[in-house]
């Protein structure tokens, strides 16, 4: 499931950005906003594709890497 904050790939063979990565800021109906920052260059990307042009990385690079281990603090210890 595409979200804001997720990790995608670009996987339409028609775009000129087929294969690069970037972070979801916001989706609106069948539309994603992604921002694209290629690995240091100088260059940062906003580029609006349909959610259909997208896949979610799970594995390797991820902006927003999930949390390991359990939280110090649980709501009904509060």
């Amino acid at each position: 499931m595409i979200l804001p904050g997720s990790t995608v790939r670009v996987m339409d063979e028609n775009s000129i950005y087929r294969g690069y990565v970037g972070c979801v800021q916001r989706i609106q109906g069948k539309k994603a906003a992604v921002l694209l920052d290629q690995d240091g260059t100088p260059w940062d990307k906003m580029i609006t594709f349909r959610l259909s042009e997208l896949k979610e990385q799970t594995e390797g690079f991820l902006y927003y890497p999930p949390k390991k281990g359990k939280w110090k603090y649980q709501i009904g210890n509060i």
